[in-house]
C-alpha cells in the first residue's frame, strides 16, 4: 500500500527517488501527456458548457484519477515512489524546504521569472517546457507575488466544516464544499495557490511545474478528510445531469472511471 507523506518529512533518499523519476518520465516523453491532457480540459470546461476536470462536481475525482495514472508512471521508473503532499497552511514562504536546491529549486529571478535552481532549472538541460502557452521554454515560478497569501488553518478549517458536497448549477458560482475548497468561491483554497506560485502554475500548462502534483496532492487529502467528516454526504448530481459528470457516468479522457470508482482513495494509497 503506497503512503503519501508530507513533504516536510521525507528523507534526503525520498527526495532524490521522486526528483529522479520526473526527470526520468520528462525525458522519456511521457511527462508531457499529462500537461497536454491537463490543458486540454482548462481550455475546454466552461461554466455553461461541458465541464469535467474543472468548475464542476467531478473537480475531485477527476484529479484523483489524474494524480493516480501519474503516480503509477513514475512507480515504472522506481516502484518505491509515492506522490507526497505540500500542506501550504504551514509551509507558507518561499523559504520552505519544498523550495531547496535539492528537490524543487526556488522561485524565479526578477527579470523573467525563469527559475535558476535546483534539478528543474532551465540551464540543467534537463526540464524543457514544451507545451507551452508562449516562446518561453524554461520553467518561471514568482513564489508570492499574487495580493493574497497562502490560506491559513483556520481558512481550511472552514471550508471542512460545509456539509454539503456541491449545488446547483454545478459549476464555478455553486455553493458547497467542492467549489469552496476549488477556490471560485470563499476563501479560495486551491485557485489560490496556483496564482501564489505564478508562472506556469498560473496557467492551464500548469502541470509543467512539479509542484502541481505536491499541491493536488494536499487538495485530494483534504478531500479524503471531508469524506470521513461526513461519511453520509453523497457525490452530487446523481444522475442525468446536462454538461456535468454523474456519479456512474465515465470521466473523460478515461473511458473506465467514474467518479462513484474513485470515492474510496483507501485501496490505492494512504495520507501520512
Amino acid at each position: 500500500m503506497a503512503v503519501r507523506k508530507n513533504q516536510a518529512n521525507l528523507t534526503a533518499a525520498e527526495k532524490r527517488d521522486l526528483v529522479g523519476a520526473l526527470l526520468e518520465l520528462k525525458r522519456s516523453g511521457r511527462y508531457d501527456g499529462f500537461v497536454s491532457t491537463h490543458n486540454e480540459f482548462i481550455v475546454s470546461d466552461t461554466d455553461f458548457g461541458e465541464r469535467v476536470g474543472h468548475r464542476s462536481p467531478s473537480f475531485l475525482p477527476w484529479h484523483r484519477r489524474f494524480l493516480l495514472q501519474f503516480e503509477q508512471e513514475l512507480q515504472r521508473i522506481n516502484a518505491s515512489v509515492t506522490l507526497p503532499y505540500w500542506d501550504w497552511t504551514v509551509d507558507r514562504t518561499a523559504g520552505s524546504s519544498l523550495w531547496a536546491a535539492d528537490f524543487l529549486g526556488g522561485t524565479g529571478r526578477g527579470s523573467d521569472g525563469q527559475v535558476t535552481s535546483g534539478p528543474f532549472a532551465f540551464s540543467t538541460g534537463n526540464w524543457p517546457i514544451n507545451i507551452r502557452v508562449d516562446n518561453r521554454r524554461y520553467l518561471r515560478r514568482s513564489l508570492g507575488a499574487a495580493s493574497r497569501p497562502l490560506p491559513t488553518g483556520p481558512e481550511v478549517d472552514s471550508v471542512l466544516a460545509m456539509t454539503v458536497y456541491d449545488t446547483a448549477p454545478w459549476n464555478s458560482t455553486s455553493d458547497g464544499f467542492r467549489n469552496h475548497l476549488e477556490g471560485w468561491r470563499g476563501v479560495n483554497l486551491h485557485n489560490r495557490i496556483h496564482l501564489w506560485v505564478g508562472g506556469q502554475m498560473a496557467t492551464g500548462v500548469s502541470p509543467n511545474d512539479p509542484v502541481f502534483w505536491l499541491h493536488h496532492c494536499y487538495i485530494d487529502k483534504l478531500w479524503a478528510d471531508w469524506q470521513r467528516r461526513n461519511p453520509g454526504s453523497a457525490y452530487v448530481p446523481a444522475a442525468q445531469t446536462p454538461n456535468v459528470v454523474d456519479l456512474h457516468e465515465a470521466m473523460k479522457p478515461w473511458n473506465d472511471t467514474t467518479p462513484a470508482d474513485m470515492l474510496d482513495h483507501t485501496s490505492h494509497y494512504t495520507y501520512a
